[in-house]
């Protein structure tokens, strides 16, 4: 079978792995070869994402590198085992690899955790406010392309809203008041918080403006958590589009910004609270 020309972000997360396996055996990618019946290329290409593996080379691969964490092992057969395209390669051929990564990892996450300091979570815009969003970008968006990237948000949102994937979102006061699209839109947007704030599974909690110190990153950040903790994803909002992050200094760091804001957050009561109060400031302000 020929080497895959664009593997996916889950294919190239199993080789990451790997490579990390063999990296705290001590072992170069040629020796590890020559003990699993490899060869260098292949090894290379493995660590890429360019060839798969079957579970029984992953139980050879982590014998030889002395691995010893028998849950890692297992979530790394199931990457392994997982046949099928997400519903997100229907979209392949009309929006960038970023949108479809996004997707993918939100789509095998155990559980999501965002922190937005500039707009809204995205699992949680309404079609309205997602078009107004993609509307301020620059250069300016041709109205087709505006239409499929706010089609393409609206399903995203199908995984929490369904219940299938529990969502902690803590949002900014910046955001909240951000209006993208005027203040009917953002009322509307507001009100429709309110109702997904309510729904079994999702967890929403506000970060004023008040707070001594601001516990959170600058950027809007996903933590994407996996099988086990070793399998968690970082994703990073950025005008460019969107940073993947999957080292374990970096997962460290995000996780600890989390807690923090954990710690700083309004509970959720009070963030309804909050949330109508600012609708109540927007009332007036559209007819």
């Amino acid at each position: 079978m020929p080497p895959r020309s664009n593997p996916t972000l889950r294919q190239r997360r199993l080789g990451t792995e790997l490579r990390r396996m063999r990296e705290q055996a001590g072992f170069g990618g040629s020796e590890l070869g020559r003990i699993v019946g490899m060869s260098p290329a292949q090894v290379t290409q493995m660590e890429s994402g360019r060839i798969g593996i079957s579970a029984d080379r992953l139980h050879t691969i982590a014998a030889a590198c002395n691995c010893g964490n028998r849950p890692l092992i297992e979530a790394l057969a199931g990457v392994i085992s997982e046949r099928g395209k997400g519903w997100w390669e229907e979209y392949r051929e009309v929006l960038t690899t970023d949108f479809l990564e996004v997707a993918e990892i939100e789509g095998h996450a155990q559980r999501l955790s965002t922190c937005t300091t500039t707009y809204l979570p995205g699992l949680l815009q309404t079609g309205a406010y997602a078009s107004a969003v993609f509307t301020r970008i620059y250069p300016p968006l041709p109205r087709k392309d505006i239409d499929i990237r706010t089609a393409f948000r609206v399903q995203r949102q199908q995984i929490v809203r369904s219940g299938k994937v529990p969502l902690r979102a803590f949002i900014h006061e910046a955001a909240l008041r951000m209006q993208f699209g005027g203040p009917k839109v953002l009322a509307d947007q507001l009100d429709a918080l309110l109702e997904d704030s309510e729904r079994p599974g999702i967890s929403l909690r506000v970060i004023p403006f008040a707070v001594d110190t601001f516990p959170g990153a600058g950027e809007n950040i996903t933590l994407a958590e996996g099988a086990v903790p070793e399998l968690d994803t970082i994703q990073l909002d950025v005008s460019q589009g969107a940073l993947f992050f999957d080292s374990p200094a970096d997962l460290a760091k995000h996780r600890a910004i989390f807690d923090r804001t954990d710690a700083t957050a309004i509970n959720e009561a009070g963030s309804r609270d909050f949330i109508r109060s600012i609708m109540k400031e927007l009332e007036g302000t559209y007819a």
